[in-house]
């Protein structure tokens, strides 16, 4: 299906999208809509003929545990709700722990990667038929851009990508600016990762924003796009005429004339860029995802007993230490995990103070350094309204904020939303239990386990 130039479409930005001109598509957050009714500006979009494709962020194919029906009946009902043709998710995972560890359950708020290993590949491909199963339409995966890399990883990004394309049939949703990305922060080739992957399978194309600091490129959704990211683009555009290529902007919305210049860069990239040639295959004779010479990527083992057991505890390990503050799983680089736990916990901030919006009024110039300051000991294990709560819960508890006339406000917010009254004596012991629990918890089930490998298999 040829989709066209697109632009993600946000609520604070729906005017905008409506007026643009030459918007073919549209992309939604499949968790910002309604199962039942769509929002008005959507809506209209959709009596015009826009296409708009559910794009799902919270399913984690990627993870150890099998994707919950409930989710998959979200992002479903999304999709018949807006006559999609297609729906979109993440080669990621966002949450671990529970049963497969005997650990309490973490969730990361955010898209962290998988070890490109022979293991994490079984567990996703079988996430994937099972999505696939649930789903009335197509499925198209993003390649997600990353801070940090696992050690010991069996496969490139882009022979990643072509053995589950072969395996399940996926599509692919090809982000360019994380290629750029993990360019700069893991040191990737994009061109050797476009020669690998399947370019036939994509879907569409992503473009988005970003700023390099300290040496680390942040994908933020909210800069302008960089030349580098089209040159990414022009690359892919060699190689194959995407259906569609789409503008992401998640934060910081410029004007409208803005959002169009981008638009504008795009095509114009896209029009300066020679023809797709022959198709790698075609020129070398090798199967997508190898290089001349290589062995393919389906060569493999058989696939050993246990692998989601495994991918279960090495990913428990990665985000307790993120999130949980436990140590560093080995093989990983301690400034890079700390850079990724930094990002996580502020993000963490910004969706609280955007679900609970009076908490930074009420705490003032103290809501990030008080909500940071409580992350880095209170991971996340349920939804950010609870979060919230849970928040406002802990400071009262420790007296804060000093202020009388915030203390009283935090308390009738917190009242008016949890409980009769604030938390007394026996809610501070059970809280400290419950956090105590889920530490060492975490420990216990992941000590001794190196994280990115089969037990007693080296790097391939």
């Amino acid at each position: 299906m040829k989709l066209g130039i697109g632009i993600g479409w946000r609520p604070e930005i729906a005017d905008a999208v409506e007026a643009l001109p030459g918007v073919d598509w549209v992309e939604a957050v499949a968790e910002n809509i309604c199962a039942d009714h769509l929002p008005e500006p959507l809506a209209r979009l959709r009596e015009r003929g826009v296409t708009v494709v559910p794009h799902g962020v919270s399913l984690g194919l990627g993870g150890a545990g099998r994707p919950g029906a409930d989710r998959l009946a979200d992002l479903a009902a999304r999709a018949a709700l807006l006559d999609a043709p297609l729906v979109t998710e993440h080669i990621a995972f966002v949450r671990a722990g529970g049963p497969l560890t005997a650990s309490p359950g973490l969730e990361a708020g955010h898209l962290l990667p998988v070890p490109r290993t022979w293991d994490a590949l079984d567990v996703l491909c079988e996430n994937v038929r099972v999505a696939q199963d649930s789903l009335p339409v197509p499925l198209a995966l993003e390649n997600i851009a990353a801070l940090i890399a696992w050690p010991d990883e069996e496969l490139t990004e882009g022979q990643f990508l072509a053995e589950l394309v072969e395996r399940t049939g996926v599509r692919l949703l090809i982000d360019v600016a994380n290629l750029h990305t993990n360019h700069v922060n893991r040191g990737e080739d994009p061109a050797t990762a476009l020669d690998e992957l399947p370019v036939e399978a994509i879907a569409y194309v992503h473009v988005a924003g970003g700023v390099e600091k300290d040496g680390v490129w942040h994908d933020t959704h909210a800069h302008p796009v960089t030349r580098p990211v089209l040159d990414v683009l022009t690359e892919l555009r060699a190689r194959v005429d995407p259906p569609g290529v789409l503008l992401e902007r998640d934060d910081a919305f410029p004007p409208a004339e803005e959002l169009a210049g981008e638009l504008t860069a795009i095509r114009e990239t896209l029009a300066a860029a020679a023809p797709p040639a022959a198709s790698r295959s075609a020129r070398s004779g090798t199967r997508p995802g190898t290089r001349p010479g290589e062995q393919t990527p389906g060569t493999r083992p058989a696939p050993a007993p246990g692998a989601r057991e495994r991918v279960a505890v090495a990913q428990t390990a990665v985000l307790s230490s993120l999130v949980a503050g436990t140590p560093v799983p080995e093989g990983f680089d301690h400034r890079r995990m700390a850079v990724q736990s930094r990002a996580l916990a502020a993000k963490r901030a910004d969706v609280v103070a955007k679900v609970a919006p009076e908490l930074p009024l009420i705490l003032g110039d103290g809501y990030r350094p008080a909500y940071l300051g409580y992350a880095r000991t209170h991971p996340l294990s349920g939804g950010y309204r609870r979060d919230a709560l849970d928040f406002a819960e802990h400071l009262l508890i420790a007296g804060l904020p000093a202020d009388d006339d915030a203390r009283r406000g935090l308390t009738r917010w917190w009242q008016d939303r949890a409980a009769p009254g604030p938390p007394r004596r026996g809610a501070r012991l059970v809280r400290a239990a419950r956090d105590m629990r889920v530490v060492r918890a975490a420990r216990t089930a992941l000590s001794g386990t190196l994280p990115g490998t089969r037990s007693g298999r080296g790097t391939r």
